[in-house]
């Protein structure tokens, strides 16, 4: 099972650019579609999405600019 902070497969709307915004992702084997985007942001080094999922729960999705690995926080 997945702990926070651990790499995570996440499925992302490609608008105009690659990966723009996540719709769902994966959890261990559990998959949890996003209902909506709570806040966004970027910094230097990486970029955030605060999601509500289609469980209820609040999930910070982080993702390495550099690798563009994205992780549970």
């Amino acid at each position: 099972m997945n702990r926070a902070g651990n790499e995570i497969e996440v499925d992302c709307y490609a608008g105009y650019r690659a990966d723009e915004t996540p719709r769902r992702f994966s959890v261990g084997p559990r998959l949890v579609a996003i209902v909506s985007i709570i806040d966004r942001g970027v910094t230097p080094d990486y970029r955030y999405f605060k999601v509500r999922g289609d469980d209820g729960s609040v999930y910070r999705l982080v993702q390495s600019l550099d690798t563009r690995k994205w992780k549970l926080e």
